[in-house]
């Protein structure tokens, strides 16, 4: 396993790409950095964390997706792989925030953004932003944040974390390999936050409406169940949960 661990970097991801540049980078190589200035989730919001408390890491991913349809399967792939993880070192009540924020007793743990380029021969290649808050205690500034350490009110080993992640996702990826999607979809699914329960968004304009998650589509986008009992599919740029 090749982990290039950093005291500091803008961004995980962005090392990872730069590096790519430069020179042949191994399948599954990881970057990790004890404390990241510029760290990015999803629609560009700012990944902010105490240094040296918790993971923020990117694995590279090659040789795996041979068509752009199948991008969406990764982000389904990889947050399953996070959630098994966390299974095991006895995290409960963990749920999915569609697209892939990860969350335990409603509040957020962790983030993954998945950055894809697509090489001139066709191949794609797939950097995975993660991010799991593990030993941070002070979220005072975000409400709807916490960590594994505040939820078991106990320290934990950050490196056997990300080996177990890193070891679940190359486990996985080989049956992503024979498009065994299946099981993946049947958990994501089956932890999707607030799946079935009436609650409030709101749209690209502002307008904010009642509806029910019916599901995501395997492009990813979100289906919700309207009060005029039809079903409409969003992008993430198009809706927001309030909770």
């Amino acid at each position: 396993m090749n982990i290039i661990k950093l005291d500091a970097t803008s961004s995980t991801n962005d090392f990872l790409k730069t590096l790519l540049t430069k020179q042949f980078v191994e399948n599954f190589t990881v970057v990790t950095a004890e404390n990241q200035t510029s760290g990015r989730g999803q629609m560009g919001s700012i990944w902010e964390v105490e240094s040296g408390k918790n993971l923020t890491f990117s694995v590279l991913v090659k040789d795996s997706l041979v068509d752009i349809y199948e991008i969406f399967h990764l982000n389904v792939l990889v947050a399953v792989c996070i959630v098994q993880v966390l299974e095991q070192f006895k995290i409960s009540n963990l749920a999915i925030k569609w697209p892939n924020d990860i969350l335990a007793d409603n509040k957020k743990i962790g983030g993954i953004l998945i950055e894809n380029s697509l090489k001139s021969n066709g191949e794609i290649v797939s950097i995975v932003g993660i991010g799991l808050n593990v030993n941070q205690k002070d979220f005072t500034d975000l409400p709807k944040a916490s960590s594994l350490s505040n939820i078991l009110n106990q320290e934990f080993d950050k490196e056997a974390i990300l080996i177990s992640i890193i070891e679940t996702l190359k486990r996985n990826m080989a049956l992503f390999q024979n498009k065994e999607y299946d099981s993946f979809w049947l958990k994501y699914d089956e932890k999707l936050f607030k799946k079935g329960l009436p609650m409030p968004f709101e749209d690209k304009d502002g307008l904010r409406f009642m509806g029910i998650i019916h599901g995501v589509t395997s492009n990813g986008k979100l289906q919700v169940l309207l009060e005029d009992d039809t079903v409409k599919t969003f992008d993430i740029k198009e809706i927001q949960m309030l909770y």
